[in-house]
């Protein structure tokens, strides 16, 4: 091993003063010392739910200078890339798919840095595959990388993999109202009439961050969450423990709650943090099955407090079609995947290529979708 680097087990184990100085111009609140350290401390990330923490540091003069999240993987839950074909592609052959390797924030599809410290890229990269090397592991998969990466990671033969996402864009306006006049009046109407719905039934809604969250809230919220995954016949990634630290750590990962509300009960419930000029939308759930509930809480409701607020991008997260009529506009999304033996390295790549023409495809039929007037022009 590299003088000075070395892989550690838990972020708890770091100095969480040197940890936030070494992060401190990071606008994302997913690299954070409390909000992994959440994760981790909650039991939401070990190896009993796939995600054993193998996280890769660099020490000069005893100090925190470098850091990388890194976890051993031995499924392909709550990525948001999906490689289960190509899992079964390599079992096919008689080899193993799993462990692999992820740099990425746990159940989080937003892009922030990978590799935080001064010139440590490349270095770090070649820690990483040594480590592979000596442990008979065959990929390494670095999802949602900041833009300075990406470079680096090609430079050192990671395959490029794309996707795409939905973000809504203030362009200065003043009110939802104001917002509403760039779309074309089939749309506009549409729009007003699933945020009627919702005011026809007496549902308000109620805002809460740092400043006022109580632990009440929290528990509320939880119920939501976790009835939607119940829903779906799913475990929930995340426990009441999670939210009950990321109470106590609000001040740092700036969390924000939109609550439905009939009179004066909660029914639904959804989570966002800020970050920077962005507000990121995580997870959501509600008691009730109500016709435009989602939209409004999820999207309306972000939408509103982003233009109130001065904030200038809104990321819901990852793929969803039916945001396109409701204002967020497509994005490429990246993920970069060192595949260590050729002949799976070609398949992959020859994968990824045919893979990339397609969504180019798909995105040019989005922006033929779009619901805004002719003048208003889609950056």
């Amino acid at each position: 091993m590299t003088k000075g680097l070395r892989f550690v087990e838990n972020i708890s184990s770091l100095s969480k003063s040197e940890f936030e100085t070494l992060t401190k111009d990071l606008n994302s609140p997913f690299i954070n010392y409390d909000f992994l350290s959440s994760l981790e401390l909650s039991k939401c990330v070990t190896s009993l739910t796939g995600w054993q923490p193998n996280h890769l540091i660099s020490n000069e003069s005893n100090k925190l200078n470098g850091f990388m999240p890194l976890y051993l993987k031995d499924n392909s839950q709550g990525e948001f890339v999906f490689d289960h074909s190509w899992s079964y592609a390599l079992n096919r052959a008689g080899r193993k798919y799993y462990p692999k390797l992820i740099s990425a924030i746990p159940f989080t599809p937003c892009e922030s840095e990978k590799i935080i410290g001064n010139k440590l890229n490349n270095l770090f990269i070649k820690e990483v595959v040594e480590f592979m090397n000596l442990n008979k592991i065959e990929t390494w998969h670095i999802l949602f990388p900041d833009k300075n990466l990406k470079g680096d990671l090609r430079e050192n033969n990671f395959i490029e993999r794309n996707g795409y996402k939905f973000v809504w864009k203030n362009k200065g306006y003043d009110t939802f109202e104001d917002y509403l006049n760039i779309f074309k009046s089939r749309q506009r109407k549409n729009i007003r009439t699933e945020r009627r719905k919702i005011s026809e039934l007496n549902i308000d809604f109620e805002i809460k961050d740092a400043k006022n969250l109580s632990h009440d809230d929290w528990d509320k919220f939880y119920i939501f969450y976790k009835n939607t995954y119940e829903q779906r016949f799913q475990r929930p990634y995340l426990n009441r423990d999670f939210f009950r630290m990321i109470h106590d750590a609000r001040d740092s990962v700036k969390p924000i709650i939109f609550f439905a509300k009939i009179k004066e009960e909660k029914i639904a419930g959804s989570l966002c943090f800020k970050g920077g000029d962005t507000l990121y939308g995580r997870h959501w759930g509600s008691m009730y099955s109500i016709d435009s509930l989602h939209f409004e809480c999820c999207y309306y409701q972000g939408i509103e407090y982003c233009i109130n607020n001065n904030i200038y991008n809104f990321d819901p997260g990852v793929q969803g079609e039916h945001k396109i009529r409701r204002g967020f506009e497509p994005e490429i999304t990246c993920s970069y995947h060192y595949i260590k033996e050729r002949d799976f390295y070609n398949a992959i790549n020859d994968f990824c290529k045919k893979e990339r023409e397609e969504i180019k495809t798909y995105l040019r039929a989005c922006e033929r979708y779009t619901p805004f007037k002719k003048e208003y022009k889609i950056e």
